[in-house]
């Protein structure tokens, strides 16, 4: 048969030209702006997750010295932790329509100065010190501060500290000042992953269940404020703190210096966070040799925050991730715990249960009588 030409197909439509070139520019930006995301926000769950278990262990091992309860979230401070943080939001909202949004900026700028110098100091300092020269001595240092005389002393503030501590001090200050003056989107990211990998590492929910109530009741607290009403949308635009993660969409037309960012919430990270941290102790507790209920609650993370970006670039309309990453993060390691039949051992879980505090309360009261 000879070959047939159709002019359909060779003839170029100049407007459909023009629309399969925005459509490219629309993914592309899209995609710079979003994926880039998505890795970052998987960090702070990764190594804070882990970071949580050695926190655990000093925790446990202070309690048993002590025979005091380290400091957790219970169940009643994750119900009533949406009402708070709706209460703080709601708060921001109206300073920012009062009061000139560079004041209020301003202050929360000196703030999160401080905070961020001394987060990201603690989140690199184990690497830091590895890359000091052994020529740079290791000098302790104990800065203590005493209130009171002789038999009536309370001890206000007992701090170690190194040489190598400085150092890595000098350089989070370093950052922190380009944070202060530039405001910079890396700047900005340092500061946030330094945040939510301590976020992830230290708040510890006690057991799945107060887990599951901090989650649920941060899941309709997600959809009211950004479906209901325009008052998270307006706090995150105005918002100069580094409690986000943004990346520049047009980053490959304006390098460094691009400014359409697209954003994600430190919440959206920290709060699924503790939770896949607490089944990666849960997991250890289980002494089998692997990480299986976290690795699925954390690819079940990845798929919410995925499905939230598809959702979002579909619409083009912010959406609230909880909404997305609350079932997947509690219905997938639910679901499949209760098929391989650990549901009960789950739910039964605590990181540090209460009978246990009791009883070490009690021999700390023995051992002071008998002292």
């Amino acid at each position: 048969m000879a070959d047939v030409e159709n002019p359909a197909l060779v003839t170029p439509d100049p407007e459909a030209a023009v629309a399969a070139e925005n459509l490219t520019e629309g993914v592309l930006n899209g995609t710079t702006g979003r994926i880039p995301l998505v890795v970052m926000a998987l960090i702070p769950i990764f190594f804070g997750s882990f970071r949580s278990v050695r926190s655990h262990s000093e925790q446990k091992a202070e309690s048993k010295r002590t025979g005091e309860a380290p400091e957790r979230m219970t169940s009643a401070d994750a119900a009533m932790f949406p009402i708070i943080a709706s209460c703080a939001l709601f708060g921001l909202y109206v300073f920012f329509q009062i009061f000139s949004k560079d004041h209020i900026n301003l202050l929360l700028s000196v703030y999160f100065f401080v905070l961020g110098i001394f987060a990201l100091t603690h989140m690199v300092s184990p690497f830091i010190k590895r890359l000091i020269p052994g020529f740079v001595p290791v000098i302790p240092y104990h800065l203590t501060f005493i209130q009171g005389e002789d038999s009536a002393l309370e001890e206000l503030v007992n701090f170690k500290f190194t040489t190598h501590d400085m150092v890595v001090f000098a350089l989070s200050t370093a950052v922190g000042v380009w944070y202060f003056l530039k405001k910079h989107w890396i700047a900005n990211n340092i500061f946030g992953l330094a945040f939510a990998i301590n976020g992830v590492e230290l708040l510890h929910l006690n057991n799945v269940m107060t887990g599951c109530i901090l989650l649920g009741g941060l899941f309709f607290y997600d959809i009211f404020w950004v479906f209901g009403t325009n008052v998270m949308v307006t706090v995150a635009k105005s918002f100069e703190a580094p409690i986000k993660l943004v990346f520049p969409q047009d980053l490959l037309e304006n390098g460094l210096g691009a400014t359409n960012m697209a954003m994600l919430g430190l919440g959206d990270i920290v709060i699924p966070g503790i939770f896949v941290a607490l089944l990666l102790r849960y997991d250890n507790s289980l002494k089998r040799g692997s990480n299986f209920y976290f690795w699925t609650c954390f690819l079940a993370y990845i798929g919410g925050l995925l499905t939230t970006i598809g959702i979002m670039h579909f619409y083009k309309h912010a959406q609230p991730a909880l909404l997305y990453l609350v079932p997947a993060c509690l219905g997938t390691p639910t679901f499949i715990a209760l098929v391989r039949g650990d549901i009960k051992s789950m739910f039964s879980y605590a990181d540090h249960p209460e009978e246990d505090q009791e009883s070490k309360k009690i021999e700390a009261e023995k051992s002071k009588k008998k002292k």
